[in-house]
């Protein structure tokens, strides 16, 4: 969103960004705002934000607006940072590797005593 002052920032912003590579806009103006569609890989909320701001567009700065966005920022980050993970190991194998280890190890279901005398009444 924008801030009220100065008028006319909707559809500047939109010309711009509608210049941007790989980037869908959509101009939203009773909203004060620009609808933005991209590639997490390719762009962030965060610089398109920080681009609008040095081309001397004013966001709306209220509580709310500025805890939607450090929220989207986060949530993009932790996107971006899932995306270059690795893949887990499948469950299957993953409980296979487990079982092999605990038929390894020792533990308290082993009982060293001769079945004669377990039996033994």
């Amino acid at each position: 969103m924008f801030a009220r002052f100065p008028p006319g920032q909707v559809a500047e912003a939109a010309t711009y960004l509608g210049s941007v590579e790989q980037l869908q806009v959509e101009p939203r103006e009773p909203a004060r705002a620009v609808g933005v569609a991209y590639d997490l890989r390719q762009h962030s909320l965060e610089e398109l934000e920080s681009s609008l701001e040095d081309r001397g567009h004013h966001l709306d700065n209220t509580l709310l607006s500025k805890m939607v966005r450090a929220l989207i920022y986060y949530v993009e980050e932790t996107q971006l940072h899932n995306l270059q993970t690795p893949a887990r190991p499948l469950k299957r194998s993953q409980s296979e590797a487990y079982t092999h280890a605990w038929e390894r190890h020792p533990h308290g279901d082993h009982d060293d005593t001769p079945p004669e005398w377990r039996e033994y009444k």
